[in-house]
């Protein structure tokens, strides 16, 4: 019988399987929209030169007809910027999901390596999603934009959504005590082990490095006043003990 467990990994491979199928979507709708843009801007140009509407008609259009860039200074390079951007995160999504390769983002971009869940992922898909459905677009993009933020939130509700359930599976880590530890301060090759043991022994028990037991009443003063107080009683007592030397000498 099929336990609860395959279930669960069946349904995250087919949540996978529907967010590489979204972020393909988004690829070639970002690059349809880069071209439907380029092709408005061109003809907006050409309407502008040719003269059929007056300049106060170009000025109150906030955005360049059938297109998605803002009638402003820049609005152009923004705009195939933003598209150009959205695409360099999808494909770097689409690497994480599909495994390739592994090693570089294990060490450069952990949060979607293998070691971390599927949060990461969600929160980066939702923003993707949020940024394209921000603007008016056409069906294949609004569509697309919508089915990767839909697929972001089932990853990031799926860290609460399993949470329980991974509290058995991760490691703890139980300090031993201190009659356990090992001494041993040979030249071994437990060599490093065993000086960390043994300083962790020497702050629970008050033992010395040198084997001397320390007294928590006479614990160190510091740079103060109190260090001085205690630097000058100390100075007079061992001048007193010198003077009584030499008289009885």
């Amino acid at each position: 019988m099929v336990g609860p467990r395959a279930y669960i990994f069946f349904a995250l491979n087919v949540v996978r399987f529907l967010s590489i199928v979204s972020l393909i979507l988004v690829f070639a709708s970002s690059i349809f929209v880069i071209v439907t843009d380029v092709e408005a801007v061109n003809a907006f140009q050409a309407a502008k030169q040719s003269g059929n509407a007056t300049a106060q008609d170009f000025a109150d259009c906030e955005y360049i007809e059938n297109s998605t860039v803002p009638n402003q200074i820049g609005g152009v390079f923004w705009a195939v910027i933003n598209r150009l951007l959205i695409i360099f995160q999808v494909v770097i999504l689409f690497l994480s999901e599909i495994g390739w390769p592994s090693a570089f983002f294990d060490r450069f971009f952990p949060v979607l390596g293998t070691g971390f869940g599927l949060g990461a992922l969600g929160i980066f898909q939702g923003l993707i999603g949020a940024a394209v459905l921000s603007q008016h677009v056409d069906d294949f993009t609004l569509v697309s934009a919508f089915f990767l933020f839909v697929l972001g939130c089932i990853n990031i509700r799926s860290i609460t959504s399993w949470r329980e359930d991974a509290k058995g599976v991760l490691p703890t880590t139980n300090l031993r005590t201190a009659t356990n530890l090992d001494l041993n301060r040979s030249g071994s090759s437990n060599s490093g082990q065993s000086s960390t043991s043994s300083t962790m022994y020497e702050k629970s028990s008050g033992v010395s490095e040198f084997g001397a037991v320390r007294n928590a009443s006479r614990a160190g003063y510091g740079f103060g006043r109190q260090g001085e107080k205690a630097a000058g009683l100390k100075g007079q007592f061992s001048s007193l003990c010198f003077v009584r030397t030499i008289s009885s000498s």
